[in-house]
């Protein structure tokens, strides 16, 4: 490609306003311009001098964009993503991929016929925050990984359910929330195989949940626990302490811990603990911080997703992972719902 990187936008709501921020941003991309049927809000987006369109179709015939970025609703990701495959347009959907299991396998497999890319928006996974994680972790600092725990506590305020859908099944913290918690989980330690959860609405007592708890066994063996709650006033979530998002307030405080047979790993603040000698426990123990830089994850991902769309990288966060971690959440509900333990592979069995 000559010139930049065309990319678009479709959805011009909380989220899409942050991608087409970060496609401006990003360098060796061009913002193709963004699709909003709403025209108020589509009037509210032109206002800051980006192109908008009622629908796709009308993006495709002003000279169109080399790839889109899905930011509208959950339950139309499938439609408007298999839109883009079919117009030829690699896609990258904010997460969830989809709404559920089915829709996510349709939208796949319709784009593996195509030969089109599909990616996942689980942005975390592009900060230079996690990267130096994974190589940590990769690189067997920790040596084996034998634990690993995560949290997620944050408190969302009355009027936050005013509005309706919000107090409904399927707009908790384990939908919304928790699933970037598992992506990340599934990136250090492998895939989920099988999970155990409860759940509670014990404090607002609305028909969704509140806070859900959650035993992890990944393939590999390893043992893990998620605590998941918006109902809690507490600094312990990825929100509140990565920094990523000027919108939360920032704390000193850690979010995951994994364990290993060597060290461990605290994050974000990317403390690798470790005994300095070989008495385990008996023995001091210290800590050592590498260095990382501060870059805006929203950004990377738009710019990793030109690599794609220019054929020079595969993706950080395909399809696939995102339809992986979605599953994951299926069995975490079924499991609440049941009492039962369930299989990732098999959440229906």
């Amino acid at each position: 490609m000559s010139g930049g990187v065309r990319i678009a936008v479709i959805g011009a709501g909380l989220i899409g306003h942050r991608h087409i921020a970060a496609v401006r941003h990003a360098k060796g991309v061009e913002l193709a311009g963004f699709v909003e049927p709403d025209e108020a809000t589509r009037s509210r987006g032109e206002a800051t001098g980006a192109p908008g369109f009622e629908t796709l179709g009308g993006l495709l015939a002003s000279g169109g964009a080399d790839g889109v970025i899905v930011a509208v609703p959950n339950q139309l990701h499938e439609v408007v993503a298999s839109e883009c495959v079919d117009a030829g347009l690699p896609v990258l959907v904010e997460k969830p991929l989809t709404d559920d299991i089915a829709s996510g396998e349709r939208l796949l497999r319709k784009a593996r016929v195509a030969g089109i890319p599909v990616l996942t928006g689980h942005h975390r996974r592009h900060n230079p925050l996690i990267r130096k994680a994974l190589e940590i972790v990769q690189g067997g600092e920790l040596g084996e990984l034998s634990t690993v725990q995560a949290q997620t506590w944050f408190l969302k305020p009355d009027r936050y359910f005013d509005v309706g859908w919000r107090r409904k099944k399927g707009a908790g913290p384990v939908y919304l929330n928790l699933i970037h918690d598992i992506d990340l989980l599934q990136a250090f330690c492998g895939p989920v195989a099988t999970v155990h959860a409860m759940e509670s609405n014990a404090v607002r007592g609305y028909e969704v949940e509140e806070t859900a708890v959650i035993l992890l066994r990944f393939a590999s063996g390893l043992l893990g626990t998620v605590n998941v709650s918006d109902a809690a006033a507490a600094p312990w979530s990825w929100e509140l302490t990565a920094r990523e998002n000027a919108h939360y307030p920032a704390t000193a405080e850690n979010c995951y811990w994994l364990g290993g047979t060597r060290g461990s790993l605290a994050l974000p603040n990317l403390a690798v603990w470790r005994h300095q000698d070989d008495n385990g426990w008996w023995g001091p123990i210290g800590f050592t911080k590498p260095i990382f830089s501060f870059e805006d994850p929203l950004v990377l991902q738009v710019e990793q997703f030109a690599a794609v769309i220019r054929g020079d990288e595969a993706p950080l966060v395909s399809g696939e992972d995102g339809l992986s971690a979605l599953r994951v959440i299926e069995a975490v509900k079924l499991s609440a719902a049941s009492g039962q333990s369930v299989d990732v592979a098999r959440p229906h069995s």
